[in-house]
């Protein structure tokens, strides 16, 4: 079961909640929207599809371009959205959608009053997100965190977020994959959801 759902602010960001009966959620961004990344990224309908029933996902769209900033600030508010409605949130993104859910993990870890979520997992994270190190972000990450990437991509560089992920002892995965994980996507599913359900 899903349902639709619009965030409330200043940009038009519109999602699908799956499983919403559940207790836990996890917010899931995608891929470059200027590149026909959306919320129906068949890897985020994988890993929604391996957590279902008894954990949530908000499968978000962004709000318009804006360079990967206001795209943070997007998956920080259904970060916030989904914390007054659950009771723990987990984040998760795609290709640019890692990049975006690392950053704003960030934000949220370095701010008191807001509600840092509780698990993190990054898929073939890029170098840089909205001209920011995406490996200098993932320092100010406070909660378990996995980062899984395709051996065969070269479409992004993803190797310094690995290396930075390594040298601070999070969660790593490599797959036989590229960067799409073209054939492994029920494999993508089941390795995020598998950590989402270890780390509540």
């Amino acid at each position: 079961m899903s349902e639709p759902v619009r965030l409330p602010g200043g940009r038009d960001v519109v999602g699908t909640l799956d499983s919403p009966a559940a207790d836990r959620a996890v917010v899931a961004c995608p891929p470059h929207p200027q590149f026909g990344g959306s919320r129906s990224d068949q890897r985020l309908r994988a890993v929604s599809d391996a957590l279902a029933p008894d954990v949530a996902v908000l499968r978000i769209d962004y709000g318009p371009w804006d360079e990967g900033r206001g795209e943070r600030g997007d998956a920080e508010r259904a970060v916030a959205w989904a914390a007054e409605r659950f009771a723990s949130v987990g984040l998760f993104g795609y290709s640019f959608g890692s990049g975006i859910a690392i950053r704003a993990a960030a934000a949220l870890s370095d701010d008191s009053e807001a509600d840092a979520p509780a698990a993190l997992s990054a898929l073939a994270p890029p170098a840089e997100s909205g001209g920011e190190s995406v490996a200098d972000a993932l320092d100010g990450v406070r909660c378990p965190t996995q980062v899984v990437y395709g051996g065969r991509d070269d479409t992004v560089d993803w190797r310094p977020v690995v290396e930075r992920a390594r040298d601070r002892g999070h969660a790593v995965e490599s797959l036989r994959a590229d960067h799409h994980f073209v054939g492994q996507t029920a494999t993508v599913g089941d390795v995020v959801a598998a950590f989402f359900r270890a780390h509540r």
